[in-house]
């Protein structure tokens, strides 16, 4: 017999996940045409929260490889659902407060790996699935992103080179809005599907769905609502550092990562591979700051982000197993209950601890020197 309260909890939890994955990676389509000023902030993160709204109904590949493709339906339960989400969500907002742009997906999926590893052991791990859908196409992404957009970035400055800057200048900015717009589009249609494939996959541990059951229209509904509404938050944080601290963004290098960025995210959602939309927006910059020589790309920045990267599944798997270790001990709803009371209580230190050092729509692109919080504007300050 299934624990409808409990569904509802983890339901919650999920579409909470969802929410910051939204705010997490806005950066992802919007921080270029922000920099450059092809949009102002807050019409930019409007656009990408209603375009992910759009994305999110376009297809279901990626939410049936979360929901049935990495691990085994059998020994799953509510609590370790919770538990995985639980070390995705404190992932992300650890890594948002840092202003580091890592993958929201992988934070989920290592939640989840974690959290079934210490219910049912290695066996319950389809590690096959992992590592085809997961692990390889995270190593792969950001690579074959970077070489796109650096011919992109270097084919774009040959073409253009004799137009004058002015009209150069207006011409990128335009296109960016539209390429950036495809990207907020590549990115509902990717990220959203792994929250609905979370809270299937919590279905069929209820025994509310069958196993192998696709998304309801409901959990469709409402995990486009959730991500839209996260995106539309800004997520200033990551903004800035793609947007100011890897290389100096111009129009024409932002039209050339975000072309990028949209080309291999659309095409990882159809094959249905759990692709990490924040390797692959990074990786595009970085190329269009090889794609002109002469560009200083800031490695050291890069190379943060790229350790972030590689700590993200197992660190988001290691909250997940300690939650659903907690939950197991103190047993039964009561577990999860507690559990979700350290969440809360985690989330809301995270967050005002952010408040010190704000980072806002009015003082993201200040200039980069060497951090990710710029200073306060007089205005705001006083």
């Amino acid at each position: 017999m299934g624990n409808d309260f409990l569904l509802t909890l983890v339901v919650i939890t999920a579409l909470g996940f969802d929410f910051t994955n939204g705010f997490h990676d806005t950066g992802n389509a919007m921080a270029t045409s922000i920099a450059t000023g092809a949009l102002p902030p807050r019409i930019a993160v409007a656009l990408s929260g209603a375009l992910n709204l759009v994305g999110a109904f376009l297809s279901l590949s990626v939410a049936a490889t979360i929901a049935s493709g990495l691990v085994d339906t059998g020994p799953i339960t509510l609590t370790v659902v919770f538990a995985g989400l639980a070390g995705g969500i404190v992932w992300n907002l650890l890594t948002w407060f840092l202003g580091i742009p890592s993958s929201s997906s992988h934070a989920l999926i290592g939640g989840v790996v974690g959290a079934t590893l210490a219910a049912a052991g290695g066996s319950a791990v389809k590690w096959h699935g992992l590592v085809e859908k997961v692990i390889i196409p995270a190593a792969l992404s950001p690579v074959i992103a970077a070489l796109i957009a650096t011919a992109g970035t270097w084919l774009i400055h040959r073409i253009s080179r004799d137009i004058p800057e002015g009209t150069r200048g207006r011409g990128f900015r335009l296109g960016q809005i539209g390429s950036a717009s495809l990207v907020s589009l590549a990115h509902g249609t990717n990220d959203a599907q792994k929250t609905m494939g979370i809270i299937t996959l919590a279905l069929i541990a209820n025994g509310t769905v069958h196993a192998g059951a696709s998304a309801p229209f409901w959990v469709i509904l409402s995990c486009a609502i959730a991500i839209s509404l996260g995106t539309y938050t800004g997520g200033w944080r990551v903004i800035r550092t793609l947007g100011k601290g890897l290389v100096e963004i111009t129009p024409p290098k932002g039209m050339a990562a975000e072309s990028a960025s949209a080309a291999v995210i659309l095409l990882s959602s159809h094959f249905g591979y759990s692709l990490s939309t924040t390797h692959v927006a990074t990786g595009s910059i970085l190329g269009t700051g090889l794609g002109v020589r002469g560009d200083e790309v800031r490695w050291g920045v890069a190379g943060r982000m790229a350790t972030a990267w590689l700590i993200t599944l197992p660190a988001a798997g290691a909250v997940g197993a300690g939650c659903y270790g907690l939950a197991h001990l103190v047993g039964g709803t009561g577990g999860v209950l507690v559990d979700a009371v350290l969440l809360l209580a985690v989330a809301a230190l995270i967050f005002l601890r952010s408040r010190r050092t704000a980072v806002r729509h009015d003082n993201v692109n200040a200039e980069w020197q060497g951090g990710v919080v710029p200073p306060a504007p007089a205005a705001a300050a006083a």
